[in-house]
């Protein structure tokens, strides 16, 4: 058996408890489904990473943003997303000012995961989990602390673009095999031409859009 953790596990551990809870008090809404919600946005956000890193030269512009621009915000051991989260709430809670924490950093980081799909992300998820609005907030919440925990397993794992690519290549195919809110987002979001299945024209679509916001 050589299943690994996903991506998906490791965050939703590393944000249980008060991480969970300020997230739900940031966002008006319960822990419960403040987490139902959290679940669905980590496939929809790591599906998009792998689709973009499966592109030319995707996976080398994600390691060089991530070691340029999120390695010092990378959480040192377990438990470090915790104080992340307190540091993009704060920020959210103070206004867009310093540095890359807080919503308005995790506004420019969703720009360049989603692309020209950032708004049929956000109402996707916001219709899915009930969170109508507000899940563009959660995005933004979310955005910055995936990016830490990505520049911290390139730390600490040593990956270069082929294995960070790879390893959000099988988040990405682990999320639409496992379906749920998640990968049923993901899924529509791929599906650029509404047939229901994901196309290489849809590939190419979402690909382009993915890496318009990236110079």
């Amino acid at each position: 058996m050589n299943a690994s953790p996903s991506l998906v596990d490791e965050l939703m551990s590393q944000l249980q408890g008060a991480p969970m809870q300020q997230m739900a008090q940031q966002l008006g809404t319960d822990t419960e489904q403040t987490q139902s919600a959290v679940g669905a946005a980590w496939p929809l956000l790591l599906g998009a990473l792998g689709q973009n890193a499966a592109q030319p030269q995707g996976a080398a512009d994600l390691l060089g943003a991530l070691q340029r621009d999120h390695s010092a915000a990378a959480p040192q051991g377990l438990g470090g997303l915790g104080d992340l989260v307190g540091s993009v709430l704060g920020g959210a809670q103070g206004g867009n000012g310093g540095g890359g924490a807080g919503l308005g950093g995790g506004a420019d980081i969703l720009g360049h995961i989603f692309g020209g799909n950032q708004q049929r992300a956000e109402a996707g998820l916001g219709q899915a989990t009930g969170l109508g609005g507000n899940a563009g907030n959660l995005l933004q919440m979310l955005a910055p602390i995936v990016m830490a925990f990505l520049a911290s397993r390139v730390q600490s794992g040593g990956l270069d673009a082929g294995g960070l690519g790879q390893a959000l290549g099988q988040e990405r195919e682990r999320a639409q095999a496992q379906g749920g809110l998640g990968g049923g987002l993901l899924g529509s979001l791929l599906d650029q031409d509404g047939d229901g299945q994901v196309s290489m024209g849809d590939l190419f679509k979402i690909g382009g859009a993915l890496l318009g916001g990236r110079r």
